[in-house]
């Protein structure tokens, strides 16, 4: 079984996704920023587990985690990397500093873990990379430029890293999810199609992980929807943007 580095595992897709892997039986270290909203697992599942506690977005604690697993396992087989955040920018508001927030979690806190993760997985078993990006990444949608900026960056650095990574064996998954129901989008005030829940994400997500394929897009319909869609002309997608989008507040 292998030996697994997983971000964001206290909420959402990740802990799901936690859960999904420690009943197959690896051992996983719970990367999350606080280590009660990891309690729950780490009882359950005793030895399997190593809480990695730590904020992303600082590159000290992160290195922090990678030594603390180095120190307890000596290497990584498994890093999937699906800790990120989204904020939306309001029309007429545009905000700097949120989508300095968002693409300071979202790409360059992906990329410190990047940093900490590959020194360990060169030394793991049949190493696997699995990054979750997302499906708006092929489409521009009102209020998301600033989560979609960052995943779109995040599709380019992983399918770029992927070319890189695969002399050294390194296999490298993109996961690519619509709407899964999750603390994040239970924020959102707007319809959100074909809305997964996250153990679903999840039990999709793990079911698909020992096939090592390049991409994990999910739903099947919405995605192929969205990659259709950002394959049309530039004006035909700005009159769908113009559509979706909602009047600038008074």
């Amino acid at each position: 079984m292998s030996r697994c580095w997983l971000t964001g595992a206290s909420s959402g897709i990740g802990a799901a996704l936690a859960k999904c892997l420690l009943e197959q039986g690896h051992q996983v270290a719970l990367g999350a920023r606080r280590a009660d909203s990891l309690a729950p697992l780490a009882a359950q599942f005793g030895q399997q587990t190593l809480l990695a506690i730590g904020d992303i977005d600082d590159p000290l604690q992160v290195a922090q985690m990678a030594a603390q697993i180095e120190q307890n396992w000596g290497a990584l087989d498994l890093v999937i990397l699906n800790a990120g955040t989204c904020e939306y920018l309001e029309p007429g508001q545009f905000d700097p500093l949120l989508v300095e927030r968002v693409v300071r979690t979202n790409l360059v806190g992906l990329s410190h873990c990047l940093h900490a993760a590959l020194p360990l997985l060169r030394r793991g078993q049949r190493p696997h990379l699995v990054v979750v990006g997302s499906s708006v990444s092929w489409l521009a949608l009102p209020r998301a430029g600033a989560y979609g900026a960052s995943k779109a960056a995040v599709r380019y650095l992983i399918e770029s890293l992927r070319i890189d990574l695969i002399n050294e064996g390194i296999d490298v998954t993109l996961v690519s999810p619509g709407f899964v129901d999750t603390p994040l989008t239970r924020r959102n005030d707007f319809p959100m199609p074909q809305l997964w829940s996250a153990e679903r994400a999840a039990a999709h997500i793990a079911a698909r992980l020992p096939r090592r394929p390049l991409e994990i897009n999910f739903p099947g319909v919405f995605t192929q929807v969205l990659r259709l869609l950002g394959a049309l002309p530039v004006r035909w997608r700005l009159k769908l943007g113009q559509r979706l989008a909602r009047k600038q507040q008074e």
